[in-house]
């Protein structure tokens, strides 16, 4: 068995991560090395005790990578360990790597410019629209996003980065051929198309409730920073941002309504230290050193429909609202206009489709204005 295959058929064990295995490979110099190595060699390594010895002495008789490479084929997926050139450089640099991924799609160089977007699946129509706005801005400024295909948050950051042309990355909480949600299915394909989907877990695991907590340290690994937008104090996008930290990425958190819980993580995490994230200007400005080119990306990527002639007034209440939702005072001194003259430009963008007029006199952009993809 080469070292390869072993990183398999380790991962394949029950009982191991990839702590307890790295403990293994520094005690018996490598990975093959524990298929050859005594119980009493076994017993040596950090965290493995009698029990867990005894249980990986049964279990190399029992693992088959190539039987588990042969799976992940017919899936149409690949299996890609720390010892393949496409496996993410900066998962190996968190505390814990993936002894392996396996992959549906490619990931590209480009992909080391990643921002991770989560949150609640519970999204109300703000935080839908923030994630919406901010992954489409991401992808047009050259970002990749990163998010784990759950309902809500995550599976409107995936589709609105497709909306943009870009790419996106999909870290699943469950096997690879176990796609949870089940009605995202598709969605996943059209990543796959354009990005990747990612697990680390075996052919045919199920989800469960410690899967998911377990792979949020890829989302942030994979990532140079995370933007939580709505997050229970006690939710796993909250979980993600932690480890974020703990990797040394940087985290945003969008603010949110004060009286609902859904804002109560986000406002945790700035009183925290987390940077206050209004607009996709505060997450590329804290990048422009590695990105220069990406605020100019941003600047020049208004939405538009041909099919629909704005005025040169009607542009400026546009791009007012690229960075997001109006009142309509504020609307009128950003767009340089008075109250009656935006008075009668809303009631034609609203009727062209261009705008929308939400309670409180709030004016947003129109999801209609964004190109389909």
């Amino acid at each position: 068995m080469n070292r390869r295959e072993a990183l398999i058929a380790l991962n394949m064990m029950d009982s191991l991560g990839p702590v307890r295995v790295r403990n293994l490979i520094e005690t018996l110099g490598s990975p093959e090395a524990v298929w050859s190595a005594a119980e009493e060699d076994l017993r040596r390594a950090k965290g493995i005790g009698a029990e867990l010895a005894t249980s990986i002495m049964r279990q190399r008789n029992e693992v088959d990578p190539d039987a588990e490479e042969s799976k992940a084929r017919k899936y149409g997926a690949r299996i890609l360990t720390r010892e393949d050139d496409e496996y993410p450089a900066s998962l190996k640099q968190i505390y814990d790597p993936p002894l392996v991924l396996y992959v549906r799609g490619a990931f590209e160089k480009a992909d080391k410019h990643a921002i991770a977007i989560v949150g609640t699946r519970h999204a109300t129509h703000y935080g839908s629209s923030v994630a919406d706005r901010l992954s489409y801005q991401l992808v047009k400024a050259g970002f990749t996003v990163v998010s784990g295909l759950a309902r809500g948050i995550d599976t409107v950051a995936h589709a609105s980065a497709l909306k943009g042309e870009g790419r996106t990355i999909a870290v699943l909480g469950s096997a690879i051929d176990k796609l949870y949600p089940e009605e995202n299915a598709a969605l996943a394909d059209r990543i796959a198309e354009n990005g990747a989907v990612v697990s680390e877990f075996t052919m045919g695991r199920e989800p469960d409730r410690t899967t998911f907590p377990y792979r949020n340290r890829i989302v942030s690994g994979m990532s140079m920073g995370i933007v939580v937008v709505e997050a229970g104090v006690k939710s796993g996008a909250v979980i993600t941002a932690s480890d974020a930290l703990e990797q040394g990425r940087s985290v945003f958190a969008v603010p949110g309504r004060v009286d609902l819980p859904a804002s109560r993580g986000c406002h945790m995490l700035i009183k925290q230290g987390a940077k206050l994230c209004e607009g996709v200007d505060d997450i590329v400005q804290e990048f422009e050193l590695l990105i220069p080119s990406a605020m100019q990306r941003v600047e020049t990527a208004m939405p538009r429909r041909p099919d629909v002639p704005l005025t040169t007034d009607e542009q400026a209440v546009v791009k007012a609202l690229w960075k997001g939702a109006l009142d309509v005072d504020s609307l009128a001194r950003s767009a340089g206009l008075n109250t009656a003259q935006l008075s009668a430009l809303l009631l034609g963008l609203e009727m062209k489709r261009v705008i929308r007029m939400l309670p409180g006199r709030v004016v947003e952009l129109s999801s209609d204005l964004f190109p389909s993809s």
